[in-house]
């Protein structure tokens, strides 16, 4: 009888055991879970993203012969969203449109901006008076280099007419003048540099996998991109003026590799920002006790997809200016001090000339996000 009791208390006494160990070992995942989370926390995440299908109701947009670019802009920008959506956890999908109808340019940016959006992607197809042109392109706002890019930018501008009041939407834009297609070319985005990275992957996109003509990255004022706060691309997906490309941008085929084209650049794109943010954590974790002093602050006047002459009139008339390149994008500083309240002042002075001019940091010479500097010196 002893012997029954002392084996049931034993097997008692491993039971407990067994449910300490399986508590313990939950606990200590939940702790893991934690920390990664606080870990991940501070990274910055792309987490949503705004499709915008061009025009829409009663602006078809560019006509072929047998259909009408609203209606290919609008499966496609539905097939990208679906692409996102069944591949990519944690990304939220807006779209400015599902259906058939007329939303205007200014709203369209404005549904990115009140969303937090962190990437705006519009979606076109491009039309020329002659059928002989075929290729995909990719537009980011800025100046209109060539007569190509201007009527572009004129055909995609002009649907404003069809909006009432524009003249107050658009601070007095006026498409039908040519002084106003200078003046809005010149608004280039702060985004730039991002927006050109995500168009050349687009681009790279097209032609490596989709199999279709590149014809480039390409700068143009665009109404749609001009008041979005966020990296913001135009993607011309073809010419619906060829019939060829009419014929395969209406096919189920074509428009799913074409939005597979552009939802692989978009994930690659995330991957690529998300992976150097988070180098950027890691590598200012660490102590430095001379991080003060590799610390300075400058003020970014420009950013140019051309490098630009010393002199030139594009730098407001300042001649002491830095340049730094990188894959391909220039921008342009004025101002050098590692007194943060220094530059401040010199923002001031500036913006009297640039009134986007804005605080940049560099470490060893080379940028790096204003919140880790801050952190570096001492200030919040």
């Amino acid at each position: 009888m002893i012997k029954i009791k002392i084996k049931a208390f034993n097997e008692y006494r491993m039971q407990r055991l067994f449910q300490s160990c399986r508590i313990l070992y939950f606990l200590t995942f939940f702790l893991i879970f934690l920390l990664f989370q606080e870990h991940i926390a501070g990274q910055y995440r792309i987490k949503t993203v705004v499709i915008d299908a061009g025009h829409g109701g009663k602006d078809p947009g560019a006509l072929g012969k047998k259909s009408k670019e609203k209606d290919i802009a609008l499966a496609i920008a539905l097939k990208v969203g679906d692409y996102i959506n069944l591949n990519m956890t944690g990304v939220k999908v807006i779209y400015t449109r599902k259906k058939d109808e007329f939303i205007e340019l200014y709203k369209r940016a404005d549904i990115a901006n009140k969303n937090n959006a962190d990437i705006f992607i519009s979606i076109h197809v491009n039309a020329h008076v002659s059928s002989k042109y075929t290729g995909t392109s990719t537009y980011v706002m800025g100046l209109n280099k060539s007569e190509e890019n201007l009527e572009v930018a004129k055909l995609e501008n002009s649907v404003i007419l069809k909006e009432e009041g524009y003249q107050q939407n658009y601070k007095g834009y006026d498409p039908n003048s040519p002084e106003s297609h200078i003046i809005l070319s010149l608004l280039q985005n702060v985004h730039l540099e991002q927006s050109v990275n995500l168009a050349t992957k687009i681009q790279d996109q097209f032609r490596s996998r989709a199999g279709r003509k590149d014809i480039g990255v390409r700068q143009a004022g665009l109404v749609v991109l001009w008041t979005a706060t966020m990296p913001a691309v135009l993607v011309e997906t073809g010419f619906i003026s060829n019939p060829d490309e009419e014929k395969y941008l209406n096919t189920d085929q074509g428009q799913s590799l074409i939005a597979s084209a552009i939802y692989r650049a978009f994930r690659d794109y995330k991957r690529e920002i998300e992976k150097s943010t988070s180098s950027f954590n890691s590598g200012s974790t660490g102590t430095n006790k001379n991080a003060k002093q590799e610390i300075v602050f400058r003020v970014q006047i420009k950013t140019s997809a051309d490098k630009l002459k010393e002199g030139s009139s594009a730098l407001y008339g300042y001649t002491d200016v830095k340049e730094y390149a990188l894959k391909g994008i220039y921008k342009y500083y004025v101002g050098q001090t590692s007194d943060f309240n220094e530059i401040l002042k010199t923002q001031a002075d500036v913006r009297q000339k640039v009134p986007d001019a804005f605080v940049v940091a560099f470490k060893n010479d080379k940028p790096i996000p204003i919140s880790d500097a801050m952190k570096e010196i001492g200030r919040k």
